[in-house]
């Protein structure tokens, strides 16, 4: 009974394909395609693979992407599935929301979210938690120990930063430089700045987190520029490859079971 996990970032499609839809199972393949090369999947990283029994993904690009995967997933004659999208709700898989239009919150982070709380849970970790996820965009987000997501940051990633200072400061085009704690040069300055802003963002989000809930809180990091943070963060966290595929896992054995209650019932 396997099952196609699907992340849709801005840029990237990445995929991963599991041995059954639960927490902790076997990674069978995974990829990642640029947006622009989906309609390569099924000719390509898709072709071999054995047929998913269930599709589940979630995806921050819109609708026209939802429907190029789709036709995707229709080219591959042996697949009889079509793919579900996670769409951010009042609660799922033992997170609350709570956001003041859950609906509108990103899937991305609502999925991340429920991985990362699930990673704590599991190891017996029952405490406050931040979740950053460090991509295109950075977000860092706050739950309480009783799984309550009390609210998030959105922030520009380094990319977004300096072509925003490119195009608005005059002459400014330089190549990516080091993080330096006193930058002497331009490139510096900038890739320290842009460094310096996201763990800023994060030391804020801590302090915020361990006043309201008196306790400090862990600290969980994603995404493709996330080993770029490591050495310029102030408070200790763990670096994971793919809370989103962690969080659909979540999601889709939550899901199954209280379909198999319904049915009992």
């Amino acid at each position: 009974m396997t099952f196609l996990a699907i992340d849709v970032g801005n840029t990237r499609l990445k995929w991963a394909l599991y041995d059954a839809p639960r927490p902790g199972a076997a990674l069978l393949a995974h990829g990642a395609e640029f947006l622009e090369h989906i309609e390569r999947l099924a000719e390509h990283a898709w072709g071999a693979l054995p047929a998913p029994s269930r599709i589940l993904g979630c995806v921050v690009a819109g609708d026209a992407v939802k429907r190029r995967v789709r036709e995707q997933v229709e080219q591959m004659p042996q697949w009889d599935v079509t793919p579900q999208w996670v769409v951010s709700s009042v609660q799922e898989a033992g997170l609350v929301n709570g956001y003041d239009h859950p609906l509108r919150l990103g899937a991305d982070r609502w999925v991340a979210m429920i991985g990362a709380r699930h990673r704590l849970l599991a190891r017996g970790e029952r405490r406050p938690l931040i979740v950053v996820m460090v991509g295109t965009a950075v977000t860092v987000e706050a739950i309480d120990a009783e799984g309550r997501f009390l609210g998030g940051l959105i922030l520009p990633g380094h990319g977004i930063m300096l072509r925003a200072l490119e195009s608005g400061t005059a002459g400014l085009h330089v190549p990516t430089g080091e993080v330096r704690l006193f930058p002497t040069n331009t490139s510096d300055a900038l890739t320290s700045g842009g460094t310096y802003a996201i763990a800023g963002a994060v030391e804020r989000m801590f302090q915020h987190l361990a006043q309201h809930c008196g306790q400090e809180p862990a600290c969980l990091m994603t995404g493709g520029a996330g080993w770029k943070m490591a050495p310029s963060m102030t408070r200790p966290f763990e670096l994971v490859d793919h809370l989103i595929f962690d969080g659909l896992l979540e999601i889709a054995a939550y899901r199954a079971a209280a379909a198999a209650r319904q049915a009992a019932a």
